[in-house]
Parts: C-alpha cells; structure tokens; sequence
C-alpha cells in the first residue's frame, strides 16, 4: 500500500497540489486524470521519490517494491534487452552483478565462498533463476521477438524502445506499479496485451492515460487531479465521467424527490455494473460500483469545450471516387493503387502501421500534394473542411492575436463579439483571446484549429490525428461532437474508444492492397475472416 498525507507542491505562484491525502490500496487500479498541466506526471514522480513534496509524506507499507515506467528511451543504450527488462528489479540485478563478480575472481577465497552461497540464497529467494526466462515472456507479450533479446538497446527503434522499457517497468511483478502513458507508441496487439496484464494483476497500479478505452478496461477507480485537489472516485474513466453528468443533473433538479434520485442512480449503477467482464480488475470495480450511495457522487468543476460541426449544405449521393492513387516519396512507394468510392453517411476511419502513408492520402484529397498516378473527383455537393497532422503553418505569425487568426477564417460575420463567442466555445475567454497565436500550447492550437473547422460548416471532414495534444476533457467533447455530425468524414487516430464509437467503415492501407469492411472498429479487430486477411497482407 502506498499512503500520501497532506503533500503539497508550488512552483512560485503556482499551486499543483495542496494537501493531498489519499491511499492507493492493493488489488486495485487508479487512473489518475486531470487537465493538461494539472500536474498529473509530477504527481507519480512525487510518488515514485523523484520528486520532492514542500510538505507531506509518502509512505509505502515496509518491504514493498515500487517500479515506475522510465521516460528516457536512451538510458540503457550499452545494455541487452534482457539485461535492461531485469534491471527492473533493482536488488535482483544488484544481487546477479556481485554473484557474478565473485566467480569471475582469479584469486576465489573461501570468504568469497561464504559470500557467494548468501548472494545465490537471495537470488533464489528473489526468483532469480525465472529472471530471464520471465523477461523473455513479458518481450514475447509486447511484440518484441526473441531475435532482439540479446541485442543492445542502442539497436533497437524507438517504440521497441518504449516497449523493452514497459516490460522493464512489469518484471518481477512490482509490489506498487506507476505507469505515465504507458500506451504511447504501442500497437494495438501490444495495447491488448497490456490490458490483459493489468486486468489480472494482483497488486496496486496507478496510471496515467489520455486513452480512454485503456482507462475503462483496466482501472477500478478514477483519482481527479482537479484545482490542486485530489478526489477518489470508484469506477472506470466512463463511470466517472457519466456519473458526474447525472450528478450535475441531480443537483440542478431540486424538486425531484431523493427516493427518486436514488432510483436514476440505482439504475445508472445497474448499467455498469452489469458490462463487467470476469477479470479481476473488473470483477473488483463491479463490487465496489455496487456499494455506489447518491452522496458518493459529485458535480465535476472540470470544464469541457464545445464542439458541434453545423453543415451549411445537405450532402448529395456522390461524395468522393479515388481511382488509382499512387504516390513515392524519397524512393519509396507510400501509396500504391489506392481506390474507394466514399458513400453518403460514411465515417471512416483510416487504420495501418504506416501513418504516414495515410497523412499523404489526406494531403493528395485536399490538394497540398499531387498524387504520381492515379486520380480523385470529389462530388458538387461537397465542401471540405481538413485537421492536418502538422498544423504549424497555420501559426507562424506572431502579429496576430487569437480574434485576428479566427478572423481568417470567418466567412459572415467578422465582430469581435462573435470571434468572441466561438474562441469561448474553445474555452479562451477574457484576456486570454488577447493572446499571440505563435505561443499557444500544442493543445490550444489544436482547439483554435476545430474552431477554424467549425466556422467553415462543410459537410465533409478530413482529420488526421486530431486527439494529439488534447487533454481527457477536449477529447471527450470532441468524440461527442463528431458522433452528432451530420455529415460525411475521413479520419485516422490512434484513440481506440474515439474510432469505435465514430467509425461505421474501417479501411486499412496495407503494404498489399486496402482492406476495406463496413462494420464498427471492434468487430473489425475480433473478425475472424479479416484477422486472417489482415496477416496474409502482412507476411
């Protein structure tokens, strides 16, 4: 168990944390959310010992271990995959070195002897003959094949990196495990992994995450980093936020009797509950779901932006005919044949290993790119309004302040106290819309760029990763907003939750061919005749 007590942290006149109290208890799992820039990575490092609270203690119950996700993917360059995924362990591979010292001695004492049988007595106590054999398992489990085992890690790319530093963060299942975005730069077999793993791990693990659907599958409960405050909420990241939803709906209904507020809870809890699946981690969450009393639930004070993308024009049948394209870049075929017809009413969500190769099929479809060969007509009813990937052309001007970029991009109405309303939407308010495009955070680019989008009222949407940089809160409003959009719309991401609630047609770019299914993203994944396609187009 691991026990914080009245821990506070300020940089200057800024206040992060302001005496936070709360335990973190065996057997469960806490996603720790909070708005970008709350302070949640701060917070595992306070946790982990990296980082020094101005007041406060953590404690940690005597005897247990505590492994953290490394962020530095360089840091154990000189060493093999293996050697690294043990290091995990810190006393383990402190224990292997001095064995192995002793016995490489020319001048073997009888000391050495003794000390030698105490060092092999604690290598077995600590597993130490499974070491490698449980770090090959946790390398297999993530995608990291038995042929990189013995390389140095200054071979490997880097997500093989992220992936050899995740297993390192897993070996020797850790007493109390701190994970910050854990998820980053896996592929989704590796993500599915991973979620099985914790899923039925016994101990404590507290994550941060940006991906909602990894948050709902693995955590039992929800730590809100809110206004320098700490919460603890039972239930997954939807629970959480849904259940704060009803509250505010509770609150607001003061004639509404409590027996009958107790039955919209009872029900809303029932619903939940009965999704959980047998793992442990879910099997724990129903429980405590179960025990749920209407004064358990509060109101969140997080503030959510508002997206709705309006359609000016009502779409015709014919949307958008790719035919042949083809496209090499730098020697390299990145597009080779590319053809869909696009219907009315598709969602589709563009999926492969190669992103880039869909960043420059958006490009060639809005005309920043010609294509080699091949061709594209999109049809008369159509107006597109494009997310790029890289939007940093977009605020490169340091004259314009946040009312005079939007103020491109406004076809009617160009007053102050419009660009005003639709910057507030965004969550810029007051003075902030004073502020000079080119120093916004990689996030509010990315609110100022939906704003853009939402002005143009095309009924057509091209968005190549338009989760990155957004915050849990920006996300889920976004995810709401292009689900109610009544139009057509291309889009890639690597949000799982955000394709599968979207999406109704997945088209996969290959390096032989598309794959191209009218069906949600799960079924997409668990179908067992595109699971085969999917390999043959892979071998």
């Amino acid at each position: 168990m691991i026990t914080v007590t009245n821990v506070s942290l300020r940089y200057g006149d800024r206040k992060l944390f302001e005496e936070v109290n709360i335990k973190f208890t065996p057997g469960n799992c806490y996603g720790l959310i909070g708005a970008n820039g709350a302070g949640k990575s701060t917070f595992l490092k306070i946790l982990s010992g990296e980082v020094e609270a101005q007041t406060g203690e953590v404690t940690i119950t005597p005897g247990e271990r505590l492994a953290m996700l490394k962020q530095d993917h360089f840091e154990y360059e000189a060493f093999t995959v293996l050697q690294t995924v043990v290091m995990g362990h810190t006393r383990l591979y402190e224990v292997m070195q001095a064995k192995d010292a002793i016995y490489m001695k020319a001048d073997f004492t009888d000391a050495d002897g003794m000390r030698a049988a105490e060092l092999e007595g604690e290598f077995a106590e600590l597993s130490g003959w499974e070491a490698e054999s449980d770090a090959a398992i946790l390398l297999n489990g993530l995608g990291i094949g038995e042929d990189l085992h013995q390389k140095l890690m200054a071979d490997l790319t880097g997500s093989d990196k992220v992936k050899v530093l995740l297993a390192q963060a897993l070996f020797g299942k850790p007493d109390i495990l701190l994970l910050d975005e854990p998820t980053n730069h896996l592929d989704l077999q590796a993500v599915k992994w991973l979620e099985d793993f914790l899923m039925n791990f016994a101990n404590t693990v507290i994550v941060v995450s940006h991906d909602r659907h990894f948050l709902n599958k693995v955590c039992t409960h929800m730590a809100d980093l809110d206004f320098g405050r700490m919460r603890l909420y039972v239930g997954n990241y939807d629970f959480w936020y849904e259940s704060s939803q009803l509250a505010q709906r509770l609150a607001g209904e003061a004639n509404k009797k409590k027996e009958e507020k107790i039955k919209d809870l009872q029900a809303f809890v029932a619903r939940f509950s009965a999704n959980a699946s047998k793992s442990k981690q879910a099997t724990s969450r129903k429980k405590l779901l179960e025990k749920i009393t209407l004064d358990d639930i509060r109101p969140s004070t997080r503030r959510y932006p508002f997206v709705n993308f309006p359609i000016e024009r009502e779409i015709g049948n014919e949307l958008l005919r790719v035919d042949g394209v083809t496209k090499t870049i730098d020697g390299v075929k990145v597009l080779d044949n590319v053809t869909f017809t696009m219907n009315k009413d598709d969602k589709i969500a563009f999926v492969g290993k190669n992103e880039f190769a869909i960043t420059t099929l958006f490009r060639i479809l809005m005309g920043e790119v010609a294509a080699d060969s091949g061709t594209f007509k999109w049809g008369v009813t159509t107006s597109q309004a494009y997310f790029p990937n890289d939007n940093s052309r977009f605020f490169e001007s340091d004259e314009l302040n946040l009312i005079e970029w939007l103020r491109q991009f406004s076809p009617t109405d160009q007053t102050e106290s419009f660009l005003r309303g639709w910057l507030g939407r965004m969550l810029f308010s007051g003075d902030e819309v004073l502020k000079k495009c080119t120093v916004l955070s990689g996030g509010e680019k990315v609110r100022c760029m939906l704003s853009k989008m939402m002005l143009s009222s095309s009924n057509v949407l091209l968005l190549d990763e338009p989760t990155n940089h957004l915050d849990l809160e920006s996300i889920t409003a976004l995810n709401n907003g292009m689900i109610s959009f009544k139009g057509s719309m291309l889009f890639t991401s690597h949000d799982h939750q955000f394709v599968q609630t979207i999406a109704n047609r997945i088209i996969e770019i290959t390096p032989n061919g598309l794959i191209d299914k009218q069906m949600a993203y799960d079924e997409y994944l668990e179908n067992e005749a595109v699971k085969k396609q999917r390999e043959a187009v892979y071998q």
